[in-house]
């Protein structure tokens, strides 16, 4: 029998990683809280501080890179502690189910800045169900002649669904990139639109 087929030792080590986070809370060692959920656009990565989420991640943009990313830019201390993120993931499934139409949690923006920053904040003022145009998003964020600077933040938001990048869609109505892959952008705008 091996470690991992043998039940009482996948046992003890699920209790020996819960008593390792919660040490890792205690000793305040815990920067970034990591859980993965199942979602209809794939599984996503959701990540959080002390201060709330920093960084949701589609499957496309490689879980592993994304951790990896976080340890650079925040803190190497990051943990697989879902229990941080349980009101996140909760929100999420009730956006998926149609019971949710914006997302109330506290965010950690820090892996935003300048005017990728006052885009992506905007980002939540576009209704549910509704879409507006990079150029329109541009023009509300101060710049209107920032049409391209708005795609890159778009294309660059940590927080995709949270903070509504999918609702941003070209001039001529075309999709446009996204980052979890123009199928989870098609998917998130029907969703939407069926509410």
């Amino acid at each position: 029998m091996t470690l991992e087929s043998s039940p009482v030792d996948a046992a003890g080590l699920t209790r020996l990683h819960a008593r390792l986070i919660l040490d890792a809370e205690a000793a305040d060692l815990l920067d970034v809280a990591y859980r993965i959920v199942d979602t209809p656009v794939g599984p996503l990565l959701l990540a959080a501080t002390p201060a709330g989420l920093v960084r949701v991640a589609y499957a496309a943009e490689d879980h592993e890179a994304v951790l990896a990313r976080l340890a650079a830019d925040i803190s190497p201390r990051i943990l697989a502690a879902p229990a941080r993120l349980d009101d996140a993931a909760r929100q999420l499934d009730e956006y998926f189910r149609g019971a949710r139409t914006a997302f109330d949690l506290p965010l950690d923006l820090r892996l935003a800045r300048g005017f990728r920053r006052q885009v992506i904040t905007h980002l939540p003022r576009i209704g549910y169900g509704r879409t507006a145009s990079y150029a329109e998003v541009a023009a509300v964020a101060g710049s209107p002649r920032a049409v391209r600077a708005v795609g890159t933040a778009c294309a660059r938001n940590p927080l995709p669904v949270v903070l509504p990048c999918h609702r941003v869609v070209r001039s001529d109505g075309d999709l446009g990139r996204y980052v979890g892959g123009v199928d989870a952008k098609r998917a998130l705008l029907r969703l939407e639109a069926a509410a």
